[in-house]
């Protein structure tokens, strides 16, 4: 019985290291890394204006603009966590997202609100000018410090 259980084991534990995200699962998560991270610039520096008008309301705008893209992001992601042996793949992408959130949250909260919307509080209004297409090649960056819950799948 031991011997199952150790076997049993090490085939989960062996494919859990093995997922890796195709690139469009990887630009799903820099996606939605890229909508988290403006949603809490966007609650953090909702008082600001810019010449565009309340943060807040252009990161609401840049959501609506975008929607099918981001709902597909989570599409791509929630197949993903299903065919990696996730029983809850809605619970896995919102745990994601609080997580992506949570890595600006604690820059937010070690600066002062001003400095910190001076920082990132430009970066809706840039997110919102940008067309479909510009916004998925950011999304397949890599960024330093921030990388992706699993690595990007070797060439086959």
């Amino acid at each position: 019985m031991k011997y199952i259980i150790f076997i049993v084991f090490i085939l989960v534990s062996a494919s859990a290291q093995a997922a890796c995200y195709s690139p469009a699962e990887f630009e799903a998560e820099q996606g939605l890394r890229i909508h988290s991270e403006l949603m809490v610039i966007a609650l953090n520096c909702q008082h600001v204006r810019s010449s565009n008008g309340n943060l807040y309301y252009q990161y609401k705008d840049f959501t609506r603009q975008h929607q099918r893209l981001i709902g597909g992001y989570e599409n791509t992601l929630k197949s993903f966590y299903g065919r990696n042996g996730n029983a809850n793949p809605e619970k896995e992408i919102n745990d994601l997202r609080t997580k992506l959130a949570n890595k600006i949250s604690n820059d937010a909260a070690r600066m002062r609100p001003n400095v910190f919307c001076k920082a990132y509080g430009s970066r809706i209004t840039q997110a919102l000018q940008m067309p479909q297409e510009k916004l998925r090649r950011w999304a397949n960056s890599s960024f330093q410090g921030f990388p992706t819950a699993y690595p990007l799948c070797a060439s086959r």
